[in-house]
């Protein structure tokens, strides 16, 4: 397969990683192949950047991080770009999220600062869910008394997000953006902010054009990061908007996809 990729951006959960959320081993065979092609690999999670700082250990600070949804892209330790909320937005977001509990909603609310991410709910199923996302994460009193560059709200809904509390942010999704990022959790960002957008402005920075970058992903807040890479491929368990906007197909992240396909892409010799 003759190709010219540059740029691999890869998301993590559904994506890369296996049924108990672990890296497959077999990646670690395959990177060396990418940097000896000076291929940049990049996670691009609705996580945050410690959690995927985290999850590559040492390998973590020559790498290109896109978080939070595409709220924060890091380059080898620096900042290539960041959409902070303003924060009277944040506030009246997590006003109306609170009401939304009072009428009857079962939700957790995560606020995704550049520092940490912060939460107010403190019942342990809920305060695991957001642990598995959030390695920096504090448990605070009261969300609008938090002094931190919001980055994003992100909600876990013990019902199916994108039937319950990803219908009931009308207000907020009319000057913001509203995206359905998991079957449980909503994320609440700027306007303009998504995968793609990251990935567009990381492919700016390193010179690397769409026709030179793949990009894989399952759920819908991938599909712009797509749009964003000739190579774009949907896992065989994707959501079914993303199999069709995707230009290829790779096996499911349960029998390791990602660095299947990138062996064939980049094999070895």
């Amino acid at each position: 397969m003759a190709h010219d990729i540059r740029l691999v951006a890869v998301d993590m959960d559904g994506t890369l990683l296996d049924g108990d959320g672990n890296i497959p081993a077999s990646l670690w065979d395959v990177l060396p192949r990418l940097a000896e092609r000076d291929v940049a690999f990049v996670p691009a999670s609705g996580r945050q950047m410690a959690t995927l700082r985290q999850a590559f250990g040492d390998a973590a600070g020559a790498m290109t991080f896109i978080a939070e949804n595409g709220a924060y892209v890091v380059h080898e330790g620096a900042e290539i770009a960041s959409a902070v909320i303003d924060r009277d937005v944040a506030e009246r977001a997590i006003r109306h999220l609170r009401a939304l509990v009072a009428s009857g909603y079962d939700l957790g609310v995560v606020l995704c600062g550049k520092r940490s991410a912060y939460i107010e709910r403190t019942d342990a199923d809920f305060t695991a869910h957001a642990a598995t996302y959030y390695a920096a994460l504090e448990t605070v009193d009261d969300l609008l008394a938090v002094d931190d560059d919001v980055l994003k709200i992100a909600i876990y809904d013990y019902a199916l997000a994108e039937d319950s509390v990803g219908r009931a942010l009308d207000d907020i999704a009319a000057t913001h953006r509203v995206v359905v990022s998991a079957r449980h959790w909503v994320d609440i960002m700027n306007p303009g902010v998504d995968k793609g957008t990251a990935l567009r402005s990381l492919q700016r920075a390193l010179q690397v054009a769409p026709a030179q970058t793949a990009a894989f992903g399952d759920y819908l807040n991938d599909l712009e990061m797509m749009d964003a890479a000739h190579w774009s491929y949907a896992m065989h368990n994707a959501h079914p908007e993303v199999i069709a906007r995707a230009r290829h197909r790779a096996p499911s992240n349960l029998d390791e996809g990602v660095p299947r396909t990138l062996a064939q892409l980049f094999p070895a010799g």
